[in-house]
């Protein structure tokens, strides 16, 4: 007598595996872009910071629910660690996460890579990094339910060293841009059974909304404040609104 097949479970070695091979897709595709000025320098920390990247993937675990979603690198965070948000002392100190950072082929003078050598704190990481640690203690607590993943892996700067964010890039360049990050979002949703997808900000709910089919998922779509020093509503308590935020909409 013939058994009816039984689905394979989904392990946290499918899902490490399968985040791994989707971002090393996005750094192919966002590699062969081409940015004009005022973009001067552009940093893909997917690529000489992929170790510490991978690491960070290795957190993650398949029974994750909720997606918290921010739009690219800070210049003293995931440009310096390749993790989403990524202050060093939250990755090092915190995640556990060791490696030596390469370097990038055109490097701004004022934008050096010092990969977890770097003495500056990146404000944004550091707020949402710190609330996590306050809140689950340990990393492993964090990451059994929940993952952070920026929507674009790259930095942006002009000459005179400032970032400029995916959303002021002209409109061909931002399209076949937006066209790369989209499909690997799509991947990223369709790995799991995400109950929260949670944009970090409005521009990162605003790419969910985009790429999601509302009829195939049951997840729920919706933003929390972005942690930004460069947000008067942020430097007001971005930990207790988040936190509220996140308890509102059923995530915690």
């Amino acid at each position: 007598m013939n058994r009816p097949a039984t689905k394979r479970r989904t392990t946290n070695r499918d899902v490490r595996d399968q985040l791994c091979n989707a971002a090393q897709r996005l750094r192919e595709k966002v590699n062969s872009l081409n940015f004009d000025e005022p973009i001067t320098h552009v940093y893909n920390p997917l690529d000489y910071a992929w170790d510490l990247h991978r690491l960070y993937i290795e957190q993650v675990s398949a029974k994750a629910e909720v997606l918290m979603l921010g739009m690219n690198p800070g210049p003293w965070g995931m440009a310096q660690t390749g993790v989403p948000f990524g202050e060093v002392a939250a990755v090092r100190d915190w995640m556990g996460i060791q490696g030596v950072v390469g370097s990038v082929e055109s490097e701004h003078p004022k934008r050096p890579i010092e990969g977890l050598e770097c003495q500056r704190s990146e404000v944004s990481g550091r707020r949402l990094w710190g609330l996590m640690q306050e809140r689950f203690q340990k990393p492993s607590a964090f990451f059994k339910k929940h993952f952070v993943l920026n929507y674009c892996p790259l930095v942006f700067m002009e000459a005179s060293g400032r970032n400029r964010t995916p959303d002021k890039l002209p409109a061909e360049e931002r399209n076949s841009l937006q066209q790369c990050c989209d499909e690997h979002l799509r991947e990223v949703i369709d790995l799991l059974p995400w109950k929260h997808l949670i944009g970090v900000g409005a521009f990162a709910e605003g790419c969910l909304k985009r790429v999601v089919d509302d009829e195939q998922s049951s997840a729920t779509i919706a933003r929390i404040l972005h942690p930004s020093p460069a947000s008067p509503a942020a430097n007001r308590d971005w930990a207790g609104t988040a936190s509220s935020q996140l308890q509102t909409l059923g995530v915690w």
